[in-house]
């Protein structure tokens, strides 16, 4: 039986950290112990971004009624921004992950820092859907989009879990914009934003813990996030501006954060 974090001797916790090592987020454990990003300190600045562009748009739509709230965080990784909400006061948080290695890191950190709000399970996003995994009023869905190959349906399984409120942060790709023959030259449609097909191998062969579970990923542009976010059942779509101090990605908007509003 694995003996919990908040169980372990400092020399068993230090151990343990360096056994599930390399980290991808940066954690306090207290007693002067902390986990190192492996993320290189330019580009981890946009944990910072991500986490003050979120919790403006939650705060701004909960308000009081954060306590009441049932969050699912889908492809919580190391479960750094479900920790983060339940530190906000959000009542309930579940964190959805597929790899083992980046649940075992999630559950060191919420047993040592003591967060019984949040659960940790396994799952696909590709398999969600509300008879197993209930219904949230808050969904999350940050740095994932852009690792899939089949965004739509995930998109779709989103949306169906979702009762109030979903944040997406996702990278996307310059707009493309224009008209498609369909069936004839005198029969067109308009292009709504593009899907780039993206060859993630080099990070999906060196198991790196953020990829998806295939190397075929597809990115969208805005256009196209902001059309397949209300085909797939959000009724208002709004991209949040990035703060004067942001990640140098957002501020260019190669990084965007939207709230999709049910």
């Amino acid at each position: 039986m694995i003996k919990p974090a908040s169980l372990m001797t400092r020399e068993e916790l230090e151990r343990e950290i360096k056994e599930l090592g390399p980290w991808f987020y940066p954690f306090d454990l207290g007693d002067g112990l902390r986990t190192a990003s492996a993320i290189p300190p330019h580009v981890s600045e946009i944990f910072g971004t991500r986490l003050d562009m979120v919790t403006g748009v939650v705060e701004s739509h909960f308000g009081p009624r954060l306590p009441d709230v049932h969050c699912l965080d889908i492809g919580s990784h190391e479960g750094f921004y479900s920790f983060e909400m339940a530190k906000l006061g959000v009542g309930y948080v579940t964190g959805l992950e597929y790899r083992d290695v980046n649940l075992r890191k999630a559950r060191l950190v919420a047993q040592r820092v003591g967060l019984p709000q949040v659960e940790l399970r396994q799952g696909n996003v590709e398999e969600v859907n509300p008879k197993n995994w209930g219904t949230y009023e808050l969904t999350l869905f940050l740095g994932v989009l852009y690792h899939l190959e089949n965004p739509v349906l995930c998109l779709r399984n989103v949306s169906s879990v979702t009762k109030e409120l979903c944040v997406i942060e996702t990278q996307v790709v310059p707009e493309v914009e224009g008209e498609a023959e369909w069936g004839a030259r005198e029969w067109t449609h308009p292009y709504q934003g593009i899907l780039a097909v993206i060859d993630e191998s080099s990070d999906f062969d060196a198991n790196k813990t953020e990829t998806g579970h295939s190397p075929v990923v597809t990115c969208p542009s805005p256009k196209a996030l902001e059309f397949l976010l209300r085909q797939v059942g959000f009724r208002r779509v709004e991209f949040i501006d990035p703060p004067p101090d942001a990640y140098e990605q957002h501020a260019r908007g190669q990084r965007v954060v939207c709230a999709a509003y049910k």
